[in-house]
């Protein structure tokens, strides 16, 4: 305990029951913490501002409050934006990890003489004396796992994070909070994005860039269905709430921005052998020099499938799906794995 003493913490807190815990289990294992929590969507006093201030005073630990919410804006909403309108289904919680946790509340740490900084997310990492790096890894408790979010973590930003949530199940963390007075440990876990609270993604859309334009529904034979919307109401793989009377389930199989199409086909045209993705980041090594056999994932606690890595120049990679796979949307993450290990991942281009 006496050799934390030295290391001192900035904890991402969020005034939920995983960042109150991992502050609790740091300060326990003898770091000297702060806490902080970035102010994402506007300067106001928000009730998760006031909890997590409460839970720091609570631990007698310094409290900051970040106004991030000019980087959020550009990073994660305005990507969030054009990703939908260029036809893609875009992750923002990945985007926010990468520009904003790992990357501006990091930067801010290290200005306040930090030398780390936490969060509740449930990942661990360990490091390889023989090659020299950080690797990151499933969580202890695969149910809770979000690895998938954090694919996009550098070398530096590994060695100076850690993740205290990443060996404990969501009881024991909930039992930690309960036991401290920290937080609510019934309190609900965020499903929604924090800028959308009530999921209504293309009313947020159109309040920002007006009402989008309908078009033509057709097979994937050209059959003609009738008239979509807006491309923004739909993503890759829905098959409810599409309006199209047939005699066979369909599914938006494609998005046709070019010519404001939506297409629809059977199930069986969703599965797809193979997919590019781009913006692609490597954690064990900084790149592969052949193709590689991993696992990978499509979607946040998809199953993983096998599946052949092919590196390609300007940081993109080709995936080849061994068997038939489906649940790939332009503009989500493929992510590969080693086992429990976190390979790298990128963003999907098609």
């Amino acid at each position: 305990m006496t050799n934390n003493m030295d290391k001192k913490v900035l904890v991402a807190m969020s005034g939920g029951v995983d960042s109150s815990a991992a502050v609790k289990l740091l300060s326990d294992s003898g770091y000297s913490c702060a806490g902080a929590i970035m102010k994402l969507v506007s300067s106001e006093e928000s009730d998760a501002v006031r909890d997590a201030r409460s839970a720091a005073n609570k631990l007698g630990i310094n409290f900051y409050a970040f106004d991030f919410s000019a980087e959020f804006k550009e990073k994660v909403m305005d990507s969030f934006v054009n990703t939908y309108l260029s036809g893609g289904t875009p992750n923002p919680c990945i985007e926010c990890n990468k520009h904003l946790k790992f990357g501006r509340f990091l930067d801010k740490a290290r200005e306040l003489g930090y030398q780390y900084i936490a969060t509740g997310h449930y990942v661990t990492k360990e490091y390889n004396d023989k090659t020299g790096r950080w690797l990151l890894k499933r969580a202890a408790d695969r149910g809770k796992d979000q690895s998938y979010v954090l694919y996009s973590l550098t070398q530096d930003q590994l060695a100076h994070t850690i993740f205290p949530a990443g060996e404990k199940s969501k009881d024991e963390i909930r039992s930690i909070v309960a036991a401290g007075g920290l937080a609510d440990p019934s309190k609900p876990e965020s499903q929604d994005i924090c800028f959308i609270p009530d999921g209504r993604y293309a009313d947020f859309i159109i309040s920002r860039c007006g009402e989008q334009q309908k078009g033509e529904i057709r097979l994937t034979d050209g059959t003609y269905l009738g008239e979509h919307k807006g491309l923004i109401n739909y993503t890759i793989g829905q098959r409810k709430g599409i309006g199209i009377s047939y005699s066979e389930p369909l599914f938006v199989i494609e998005k046709n921005t070019a010519e404001n199409t939506l297409i629809l086909g059977t199930k069986d045209k969703l599965e797809c052998k193979s997919l590019i993705a781009e913006d692609v980041n490597y954690i064990p090594f900084d790149s592969p020099h052949k193709p590689f056999d991993c696992t990978a994932q499509t979607r946040y606690h998809q199953r993983e499938a096998e599946c052949t890595v092919y590196p390609l120049e300007n940081r993109r990679a080709r995936v080849e799906f061994h068997s038939p796979h489906t649940a790939v949307s332009k503009g989500q993450a493929v992510v590969f794995y080693d086992g429990d290990y976190v390979i790298g991942g990128g963003t999907i281009l098609g």
